[in-house]
C-alpha cells in the first residue's frame, strides 16, 4: 500500500510528464481531503505567482469534488471575494476521488486554462481507481 507522500509524488512526476510534453513549465499543488498542501512542484520555467493559483485551484477541487472551472459566472467571483480568494473558479484544479471519496486534489498554474486542465486530468490518470473527469 502506497503512503500519502507516495500518492502525492506520483501525481506530481505525472504532471510534470505532461506539462514537458506540451512544453509548459507548471507550478503543481497537491493537497489533501482538507485542502492540505501535501506536495508542490514549480518546472523551470513556470510563473512564479502561479504556487499561489495552483494551491487555491487544489484547495477548490478538494473542497467541492469536482474540477474547477465550472462554478456559474457570477457566484465564483462572490465565491472569491467572500472567501478571500482561497475558492477560485480557474481550470486547473482537479479532485482525486476514490471509491466515491475525495482523497484529495491537485492545482495546476502558469499555463492558459486549457493547458492547466490538460496537465491535472493527465496527472489524476495514474492514481489506481481515481474517477477521470475527461
Amino acid at each position: 500500500m502506497a503512503t500519502v507522500y507516495e500518492g502525492a509524488q506520483k501525481l506530481i512526476d505525472a504532471a510534470v510528464a505532461k506539462a514537458t510534453e506540451i512544453e509548459v513549465p507548471e507550478c503543481i499543488s497537491v493537497v489533501d481531503s482538507g485542502g492540505h498542501l501535501l506536495a508542490f512542484g514549480r518546472m523551470d520555467g513556470a510563473f512564479h505567482m502561479s504556487f499561489d493559483t495552483s494551491l487555491m485551484k487544489a484547495k477548490t477541487a478538494a473542497c467541492y469534488g469536482e474540477p474547477t472551472g465550472n462554478i456559474a459566472a457570477g457566484v465564483d467571483i462572490k465565491l472569491a471575494v467572500a472567501t478571500q480568494g482561497q475558492r477560485i473558479n480557474l481550470p486547473g484544479g482537479v479532485p482525486v476521488i476514490v471509491g466515491g471519496r475525495v482523497i484529495g486534489a491537485i492545482g495546476i498554474g502558469s499555463g492558459t486554462g486549457e493547458e492547466d486542465r490538460q496537465v491535472a486530468m493527465a496527472a489524476v490518470k495514474v492514481i489506481s481507481g481515481a474517477k477521470h473527469f475527461d
